[in-house]
């Protein structure tokens, strides 16, 4: 709490009631969820806050870990969050290894075209090009302004990577591990969405999330 010793009775007393406070827990100490407008979107011991499917072999909390994986018929999943976001900066870490297809999707259309409903940020090897796309857009195809062509250079493979999406109007600004590697404008996504996790079928895999947290903007 730190030394109130010295102090004038004013901050004296301001330190009496903060330390009250924290003992009471109406004062956060620690963690991002200390303001109104920011979100911890998995709390590190259940689902509670997402749309968990039914039935649901894909989904499940480990060692305070969010494990996404496929059933033993290679079956896809999405995790959708309850509550929609419009503008916001989200956190999260991610771990894979080996050749998995995920991503966040967020955000929704608001134009009647041939596009996918989410905008989707892509994590592991994309299905139709065979290659690493991680922190590249999807709209139904990889538009060349939204590709993360140098992600390479940061991404650690077999080990927790650090995403933070600045969503705000019309552009998406992404950073892996500290770095910028996309930046995707792209208006038909005008609408306020769920936050989604994916685990995409037809293939074998496995991706883990921890510290997801968001921050209205």
């Amino acid at each position: 709490m730190g030394r109130c010793l010295g102090w004038g009775m004013k901050r004296k007393e301001f330190c009496r009631v903060f330390g009250l406070g924290l003992a009471a827990g109406v004062f956060p100490a620690t963690g991002w969820a200390e303001t109104p407008g920011e979100v911890v979107l998995f709390n590190g011991k259940d689902l509670t806050g997402w749309k968990v499917p039914t039935p649901n072999p894909f989904w499940k909390v480990v060692d305070g870990v969010l494990v996404g994986e496929n059933d033993p018929a290679k079956k896809g999943s999405m995790l959708y969050t309850e509550k929609e976001y419009g503008d916001f900066e989200l956190e999260a870490e991610a771990k894979w290894e080996g050749e998995i297809d995920s991503g966040f999707m967020m955000r929704k259309k608001t134009v009647d075209e041939k596009i996918p409903g989410d905008l989707q940020l892509q994590i592991g090897v994309s299905r139709s090009l065979k290659k690493d796309m991680t922190g590249s857009f999807y709209v139904g195809g990889y538009p060349e302004a939204g590709q993360a062509k140098e992600a390479g250079k940061v991404l650690k493979v077999g080990d927790w990577n650090a995403f933070r999406l600045v969503v705000k109007g019309d552009t998406v600004t992404v950073y892996l591990n500290g770095t910028k590697v996309s930046e995707y404008r792209d208006g038909r996504y005008g609408a306020a969405g769920p936050i989604g996790l994916q685990i995409h079928g037809g293939l074998a895999m496995k991706i883990e999330f921890r510290n997801l947290k968001l921050r209205v903007l």
